[in-house]
């Protein structure tokens, strides 16, 4: 691998985890559980759409990917709620996929849409698994909350991504 894009991929992993934490310490005043803004999440569709023609330096699926985990892992690390790890862990995967099919689909000045989608898929994975670990499916009441909450989360999340990418 790539001194430039190994030092990139450690640069973003570091980013999304600085936000991630920071993040965790904000309380958000909506009284529905899970709800967060979710920002680190930027930084990985900023990885999935990066693209520098001009230094020969391009993020594959992969590469975003092993971002995604690094954070997820580290994030439950360093905050100490591992077992909040299996949720994100869950939601970040199923997000992931959803994005990597709509990249496909999508274009530079769309990548919102692939924030939303996410972000949506994100809870979805998060309330499945918080179902199978606790037991409890009436913990899927709280679903049509968390996609109201994650489409809004999302298009901010994608938007953010989106116009990086174009200022850079």
């Amino acid at each position: 691998m790539a001194i430039k894009k190994l030092t990139l991929m450690s640069i973003l992993t570091a980013v999304a985890l600085i936000i991630f934490m920071v993040e965790a310490q904000i309380p958000i005043p909506i009284p529905v559980p899970g709800v967060k803004l979710g920002l680190a999440n930027a930084v990985i569709l900023f990885a999935l759409f990066f693209e520098r023609k001009e230094t020969d330096i391009k993020l594959t699926k992969v590469d975003a990917f092993a971002i995604l985990l690094c954070r997820i892992l580290l994030g439950a690390l360093f905050t100490g709620r591992l077992v909040a790890f299996a949720y994100s862990l869950t939601g970040g995967l199923l997000a992931f996929t959803v994005q990597v099919v709509l990249k496909r689909f999508v274009t530079k000045k769309q990548i919102w849409v692939c924030g939303a989608a996410g972000a949506v898929f994100h809870n979805i994975g998060q309330i499945a698994a918080a179902v199978i670990i606790t037991g409890t499916p009436s913990i899927a009441l709280y679903l049509p909350m968390l996609i109201i909450a994650g489409i809004v989360t999302g298009v901010v999340t994608g938007l953010i991504a989106q116009l990086t990418l174009e200022r850079i």
